[in-house]
């Protein structure tokens, strides 16, 4: 529209101009040849009144430009919420409709409102994003520190056998470092067969559930170690199309195999034990049925020992109730406050005929102090007897037993002093294990192998005590009980019992 009136004012400047040479070439025709002068003169005021008419066009076209100018440089410094409001109270200068740029001026204007509208789309959307990254990664790292911090090893596969999950318990125990490792693949990062060959499977399957195995894995120390691996099978669809991996949870079964192996050993030792006794009993009742046993005294000796055997059968039995009800914590405890001497005397007083019969010196060295403890009096003397029968056992004839008592601080202590076999550094480590016989010492004297852990069991578990050994191969040694002590302590002189 604008452009249209620029060209109709071009038109009359040019309609003028025309009619001016017109009105001269007119003025000549009707007037004689001399007159031509006043066609002269006519054609200069039409053509001055062209020029005027140019000059001003001009002029008026050079003012536009500049207001038009100032008006799309102060648009371009105009910020979003300027574009928003009233264009006059935004600074911008305005332009008439008459103005040329008019119209252009109202579409750059548009369009750039357009643009200003795009990008606050864009920078919501962004700042949306933004948000939503960062809680995402706010949510991945504390589900890393979470599997981090799982002790139980997690390793997961994608749909090409590659590694894309390990937490720090996985990464320890099976040597790897996924980030910096040249290969993601699981073949190449990890040693044990049965994991990969169990991740591999699992995640070929092309139904849901899980698979167990059981593994051997050697840490970074070279200690065998148990896990229960449970692999599960994954599968997810995003805009890619469907992936499909593993996942495999590993459970350190350790305690359980060592269970295991000890509820095993503890059957296999038991059988044995029971088997031997059964075993001479059952001779020598067949050669009573056989009549082997002609006179009397042979059938004496052969019942004693089959009363020896049962009798052997029992303190077995006995051994492994007492543990049994102990461990379960179904024993019946009596505690009472006593002297510990008092029951020490006792417990040397049974010992005294065994160490006789052995030619075995059993010394008396307890404390002349009143020794107060809080204990069940059969429990406890049953564990200083097991402690003096074990110390008589394991000391060739014309040996030494000393039996100490003496006050520790706010405890009791007593101790059991051989000059026996002594164990070796292995040995002191299991001598409280059960069934456990020293080896070398099996033919030197017959047991079941229950005294000691039954005397432990009786210190510790049921007197919150401590038993421990102290000893030298070939020269003895010196087995330590300490006892919470109960009572005041007093001084023993003259009449005064231990």
């Amino acid at each position: 529209m604008n452009r249209l009136k620029n060209d109709n004012l071009w038109a009359s400047i040019l309609l003028t101009l025309l009619a001016g040479l017109c009105v001269a070439w007119l003025g000549g025709w009707l007037v004689h040849d001399g007159w031509w002068p006043i066609r002269a003169g006519i054609l200069a005021v039409s053509l001055l009144l062209a020029g005027g008419a140019a000059l001003l066009l001009e002029h008026s076209r050079q003012q536009e430009d500049r207001v038009a100018q100032r008006h799309f440089e102060a648009l371009w410094k105009l910020d979003t919420q300027g574009m928003y409001t009233d264009l006059s109270s935004a600074g911008l200068p305005p332009l008439s409709p008459a103005n040329p740029w008019f119209d252009l001026a109202d579409r750059v204007r548009d369009t750039i409102m357009r643009l200003y509208r795009r990008i606050e789309a864009l920078e919501n959307l962004q700042a949306s994003l933004e948000v939503r990254c960062r809680r995402a990664a706010a949510h991945a790292e504390r589900m890393t520190r979470i599997l981090d911090g799982l002790a139980d090893p997690i390793l997961a596969v994608d749909d090409f056998g590659d590694v894309v999950l390990a937490n720090r318990s996985a990464q320890e125990l099976l040597q790897i470092d996924v980030q910096n490792a040249e290969t993601k693949a699981l073949a190449g990062l990890v040693s044990c067969r049965k994991l990969v060959q169990l991740l591999a499977s699992t995640r070929q399957r092309k139904t849901p559930g899980h698979r167990t195995d059981e593994l051997e894995i050697a840490d970074a120390e070279g200690r065998t170690r148990w896990y229960r691996a449970t692999a599960v099978h994954l599968a997810a669809e995003d805009e890619d199309g469907r992936h499909e991996g593993a996942v495999a949870v590993l459970r350190d079964i350790g305690d359980q195999k060592a269970l295991q192996k000890r509820n095993a050993e503890f059957v296999s030792s038991v059988s044995h034990e029971i088997k031997t006794p059964l075993a001479a009993v059952k001779a020598y009742v067949e050669l009573l049925a056989d009549g082997d046993a002609e006179d009397q005294q042979t059938r004496e000796e052969f019942l004693g020992v089959i009363n020896s055997q049962a009798d052997r059968l029992q303190r077995l039995i006995d051994n492994m109730l007492d543990l049994a009800r102990i461990e379960a914590g179904v024993v019946q405890v009596s505690k009472r406050p006593r002297s510990l001497n008092e029951l020490l005397e006792e417990a040397l007083r049974i010992v005294r005929p065994a160490a006789e019969t052995k030619q075995i010196e059993l010394a008396s060295e307890l404390s002349p102090l009143y020794l107060g403890v809080l204990a069940d009096r059969d429990m406890l003397l049953q564990a200083a007897i097991n402690l003096l029968s074990n110390a008589v056992k394991y000391t060739p004839a014309g040996g030494r037993v000393t039996l100490r008592s003496r006050l520790d601080d706010d405890r009791v202590r007593f101790e059991v002093q051989d000059t026996g076999v002594g164990l070796s550094e292995d040995d002191c480590q299991r001598v409280f294990e059960k069934f456990y016989r020293v080896k070398k010492d099996r033919e030197m004297a017959a047991g079941t192998g229950l005294g000691l852990p039954l005397a432990k069991h009786i210190v510790e578990d049921v007197h919150g005590g401590r038993l421990t050994v102290e000893s030298v191969l070939g020269q003895g040694s010196t087995f330590i009980v300490t006892l919470p002590g109960a009572g005041r302590m007093r001084g023993e002189g003259p009449g005064i019992a231990h």
